[in-house]
Order: C-alpha cells, then structure tokens, then sequence
C-alpha cells in the first residue's frame, strides 16, 4: 500500500450523511489538536494498544532518516486510552492530510468514562503500508527517536509530549513510558521545560 492514503481515505462513504462524528486520537492528536471541534472528552477503546511501530517521513523525520510514530495494534485485552473529538465531515480532509502517511480511516466503538459509547472514527497504519517500521525493543525505538526530526519538528518532542498528555488524562502505558525513560537516559537536554507541564 503507497505511503500516501490521502486517496483512500477520501473512498470512505460511511460518515457521509452524519452531521457529526467522534474522532478518537491515541497519539498527537491528543495534544495537538490542529481543526476545529464540537466537543472533547477523555475517552478509550478496546482491542487496540499503542506502539511506536510507525514511521514517520513527513512529521517526526524524513524520508532518509525516518522518526517514529504511534499506531495501533490489535491486542485482544488491550484498553487504550485516549481523547474523543467531536467533528463535522467536512474536518476529514485536514485529518486525511494530516496523517496521510500510512494511515487509514476505520469505524470503531469509542467509550466514555460515563459509560456511554458511540460509533466513532480512528486513523490507523497497518503494517501493510509501505512506512510501517514494526517491532523493535523500547531502547532500539528510543534510540531512532533520539536523531529524528522532520517539518513538525523533533521527533522526542512528539514522544515526551505524548507522555505527558497521557499522564494528564491518567493513563497507563508501559510502552510510551518505557521509551521516554530511555530516551531521557540517552539525551537528558531533550526532557520539555517545566513551564510547560500542567501544575
């Protein structure tokens, strides 16, 4: 599958005639939030556990030097936690573009801490695309994090920040933590200046 799926994405008909649509962000999305939005609540799905198995050409890193980015997985007791957007259609051709690199739109059930949950949208890059970077152990991925970075800017930043947004709405992942513990073992002067951490 070509790198760029902006083409598929858009062949995606199921949201069409919503007037509304929850957008479930697991990564950058969490704390970039770069479109407009109804609503935002903390919110996870199931079977779904983040990794740091996707290559980043056009954010994180280049095409000569890739960063990494997360994805989903599927795991079958896995919880991930997460923010839910509420968006209009006509958002899906900024976010087509913006994660354009590997990543396809699917339907998923995103829950609420009410106990409520709604058919919702998720970007996921699936190792069938051409920037999938795969498995590796969290010092290997801290490591090619550590040298990456791309128009977006630094790839540790995108890691450090994930983080700490996923500290903020109290979650749980070994794996994030794991690589960001390396990383600031490999390169302290990478770790986010305190005035920008919510007291």
């Amino acid at each position: 599958m070509s790198v760029n799926t902006i083409d598929l994405n858009r062949q995606m008909r199921h949201f069409d005639d919503h007037a509304s649509v929850w957008l479930f962000g697991y990564g950058s999305i969490i704390f970039k939030a770069d479109f407009p939005y109804l609503e935002r609540r903390p919110a996870h799905i199931k079977g779904w556990a983040r990794r740091f198995w996707q290559g980043s050409h056009d954010h994180r890193g280049t095409a000569e030097a890739p960063g990494r980015v997360v994805t989903l997985v599927a795991q079958e007791d896995a919880v991930c936690e997460g923010m839910a957007y509420l968006i209009t259609p006509e958002v899906f051709a900024h976010l087509d573009h913006r994660e354009k690199n590997g990543y396809l739109r699917l339907v998923t059930p995103i829950l609420f801490g009410s106990g409520q949950s709604a058919e919702g949208l998720i970007y996921i890059a699936s190792e069938e695309n051409e920037a999938f970077a795969g498995p590796a152990s969290e010092l290997e991925i801290a490591r090619q994090i550590a040298h990456a970075a791309g128009p977006s800017g630094r790839n540790s930043e995108y890691l450090l920040k994930l983080a700490q947004a996923l500290r903020e709405l109290g979650a749980q992942d070994r794996h994030v933590f794991e690589i960001e513990h390396h990383l600031l073992q490999l390169d302290p002067g990478a770790a986010l200046p305190a005035s920008t951490h919510t007291p």
